[in-house]
């Protein structure tokens, strides 16, 4: 295998390359900041009373939505408040949505790395380094995340945007009743754990209830098509069971890993819950004995 050397170039130095090029990169392809399935939302939006935020990012599968600033060169500290500034803006504009602040440069120094970290957890913030190569094609970027956001925890993690709501709410607005149905089967088998877990309704979300108060060690997130299964597994020992229980040609959906929430995610039908009933039933007692542990 041949190696292919490539020579580091710097974008703010580039006699042709803009900002705006590596904006449009980012927007055409979100994955490349691996931050999770994105899609754009808004692209130099205006804030009122500042200036455009660069990007705005929304994660397809949940309320995480990302507040992107990318400056060529090294970050300073008009760039830190602008991006901090415009992330204050957005999440009191859309509260129902999870915020983070997204800082992108070339160069994120040492001095701006520890001033960025005084902030995070009581700000969510991601700070990414830009690299930039040149190739005979053209130009390769490479992301890498040098600051990831640390979120506080909440005194209960399980009120997660609890806003209560029916059955009726999820089966006319959000869902559908065929994939309601997997809701009641899946039920069933929380209820083999423990028969006093009852179904809560939320807004966002359906849990579980256990004597009196919220036990979310499993969460359902019912959509016109699928089933999107949240677990209180860590991400390798959910893995490791399905492949235990499947092997290794597991035709099971798992999504990104929740770090925040700590759980995992599968995408679900109800052919899958016919099939990996089995599967559905062990990954529901480890996620019920990880929370009762946590």
């Amino acid at each position: 295998m041949k190696h292919i050397k490539l020579k580091k170039v710097s974008l703010k130095n580039h006699p042709t390359i803009s900002e705006q090029w590596v904006q449009k990169i980012i927007s055409e392809d979100p994955t490349l900041l691996e931050l999770g399935d994105l899609v754009v939302r808004d692209k130099e939006r205006q804030q009122t009373g500042a200036g455009r935020l660069d990007l705005l990012l929304q994660d397809v599968d949940s309320l995480s939505r990302y507040e992107v600033e990318i400056q060529l060169g090294a970050t300073d500290e008009s760039h830190i408040i602008r991006t901090i500034e415009y992330w204050d803006l957005e999440r009191k504009r859309y509260p129902q949505y999870e915020h983070t602040a997204v800082i992108i440069a070339e160069n994120i120094t040492s001095r701006f790395l520890n001033v960025i970290s005084l902030f995070n957890g009581a700000i969510p913030l991601i700070a990414i380094q830009l690299t930039a190569y040149e190739h005979s094609e053209g130009i390769v970027l490479s992301f890498t995340k040098v600051l990831d956001v640390v979120r506080l925890g909440l005194v209960d993690e399980d009120e997660e945007l609890a806003e209560p709501t029916d059955r009726s709410f999820w089966e006319i607005q959000k869902s559908t009743k065929e994939i309601m149905n997997l809701v009641d089967k899946l039920a069933e088998l929380a209820q083999s754990i423990d028969p006093a877990l009852q179904l809560s309704y939320n807004k966002h979300y359906i849990g579980f209830w256990l004597n009196g108060r919220a036990y979310n060690f499993v969460l359902m997130r019912p959509r016109r098509s699928v089933m999107i299964l949240e677990l209180k597994i860590p991400e390798e020992e959910i893995k490791n069971i399905i492949k235990e229980v499947l092997g290794e040609d597991s035709e099971v959906d798992i999504m990104e890993y929740d770090a925040r929430w700590r759980r995992s995610r599968i995408r679900l039908t109800a052919d899958d819950l016919n099939k990996n009933q089995e599967l559905l039933i062990q990954l529901f007692r480890k996620a019920f004995e990880f929370r009762k542990n946590s």
